[in-house]
């Protein structure tokens, strides 16, 4: 387990708190800021919510004005106690601030590797300049096109996890509705007020001619990249967006255009819609990209209104298969990645990851796949451009705490670590371990094992634990998947029975 990882009992606390806009409990007491220290909590950066907690000594009497304020009511004064209690537990956050976050997008200074990808979050000048003020380093401008756009009203529809959260995001949304005379604005007065700034023109033809066009506008207007839409799921003009994607020999062709028309940087952003993402990807780098984004979103129907029997989102009866993003993606994303940076051809180009970052620790498992960009849009359309202090925070207290100083040395370290299926060890094995003072005696890990696994646990009625039956354990560990302790630990590694060494 990573030092300071939020315990499910935390968690469930920080989740009652409903994030509010100028929220009432800070209102009421502004020295501790009691939204900011769960907001922390919310987004898994505990060392900092211990650092906020500790940095006023609490007023009981202003602790209660700030509970009776907030709209739910909440136990602010249990949730400081339980950080506070933990305090010997945790590593501090010394250091963090001599952190370099610093990276690049093929040598386009960032001063973080976060990003608003393209879509509504960076899609006028107000927003992005908003979003620059707040800390993002750099925003992928929602698509520019040539096209007249015509969007569905409603367009959204999600599936929630069971505090309310969202679990994945649909969207039917295409691209910028604006002319591209005012969006080709938006970069120019951006540039001039946010010169340190970087801006992606993600930018769609309907042909060559088109991407061309396009190219040489966004890099007279100020753009810093182009980044080339190969895949949008919700297109109405057919032969655009992720029918790019899933043609290589397009791919290639569109790229080569784009490149008759700019000297700038460009980036390929792949289709999840496809079987072999580096295929296309590989097109893109023959026909001049210098790297590759990935994942949009991933076609999909989220569900369908039991009252009316039309799928979701509804419009006027009907639906679309649309793009599916989110915290659920996020797996298929990490394995987009992962196989994109252990091709020879696509490793040595950028990658910019996005799909389904939420926190600094989703971020971070993008970053040590082998993206050296992170985008992000779904998080920040539920929670706000607010949760750059807590990605940048986070990733700045794991650092500081490993001994890290700059970003770029976590670039892609953990790629070895996936390998073939044949190449797998199997013959070794780890049993799991339950810890009788951390066990509450639910019996969900024997109810588990006993009806999706191999039966090796044995319920001891009387001490309300579960026991190990060595010689029916394969070593699964699904066990310690359902715990809702973390009560469940691992022994060593041994060879298993027959096995010689």
């Amino acid at each position: 387990m990573l030092t300071g990882k939020i315990t499910q009992g935390e968690r469930m606390r920080a989740d009652l708190c409903l994030l509010c806009h100028d929220a009432s409990c800070s209102e009421q007491y502004p020295e501790l800021d009691p939204a900011r220290i769960l907001r922390a909590l919310y987004f898994d950066n505990r060392e900092r919510a211990l650092d906020l907690s500790l940095a006023v000594d609490p007023d009981a009497a202003r602790l209660r004005r700030a509970e009776e304020a907030c709209p739910i009511h909440l136990d602010l004064s249990g949730i400081l106690e339980g950080i506070r209690k933990d305090r010997q537990k945790l590593e501090g956050t010394e250091g963090a601030d001599q952190v370099d976050l610093s990276c690049d997008i093929c040598g386009v200074p960032l001063e973080n590797p976060f990003l608003l990808s393209s879509s509504v979050v960076g899609s006028n000048y107000e927003m992005c300049k908003k979003a620059f003020e707040m800390g993002w380093a750099g925003v992928c401008f929602k698509t520019i096109c040539l096209m007249d756009i015509h969007e569905a009203s409603p367009r959204f529809s999600a599936v929630r996890s069971s505090n309310g959260r969202w679990y994945g995001f649909k969207n039917i949304e295409q691209l910028s509705d604006h002319s591209l005379e005012e969006n080709l604005d938006c970069f120019r007065q951006l540039k001039k007020e946010f010169p340190s700034k970087v801006i992606l023109a993600s930018i769609m033809g309907r042909d060559e001619e088109e991407w061309e066009i396009l190219a040489r506008k966004v890099t007279e207007a100020g753009a810093d990249v182009i980044e080339c839409n190969f895949s949008c799921p919700n297109m109405e003009a057919k032969g655009t967006g992720s029918d790019v994607g899933q043609d290589p020999d397009a791919v290639r062709r569109y790229v080569e255009a784009v490149r008759r028309g700019t000297n700038l940087p460009v980036l390929a952003k792949m289709t999840p819609n496809i079987t072999d993402m580096r295929v296309p990807a590989r097109a893109a780098i023959a026909g001049g990209a210098d790297g590759i984004a990935a994942i949009n979103t991933i076609k999909s129907i989220t569900g369908v209104n039991l009252d009316t029997q039309v799928a979701l989102p509804e419009v006027h009866g009907h639906t679309i298969i649309g793009g599916y993003s989110g915290m659920a993606v996020k797996p298929i994303a990490l394995r987009f990645i992962s196989e994109l940076r252990s091709d020879e051809l696509i490793r040595t180009h950028h990658i910019s990851g996005m799909g389904g970052v939420l926190t600094w620790r989703d971020a971070l498992e993008f970053i040590l796949l082998g993206a050296s960009s992170i985008q992000i849009t779904t998080a920040v359309m539920e929670y706000g451009y607010r949760i750059i202090d807590d990605l940048t925070d986070g990733l700045r207290i794991y650092m500081a705490q490993r001994n890290y100083k700059s970003i770029k040395e976590l670039i892609g370290i953990a790629g070895d670590s996936v390998v073939e299926n044949d190449n797998l060890e199997r013959d070794t094995v780890i049993f799991p371990m339950v810890n009788k003072e951390l066990c509450i005696g639910c019996g969900r890990c024997f109810i588990s094992c006993r009806d999706g696994g191999h039966q090796a646990l044995i319920w001891d009625k009387d001490a309300r634990r579960p026991k190990l039956n060595g010689k029916r354990c394969v070593g699964c560990l699904l066990c310690t998947q359902v715990c809702p302790e973390g009560a469940i630990g691992k022994s060593r590694r041994i060879r298993r029975a027959g096995k010689k060494e």
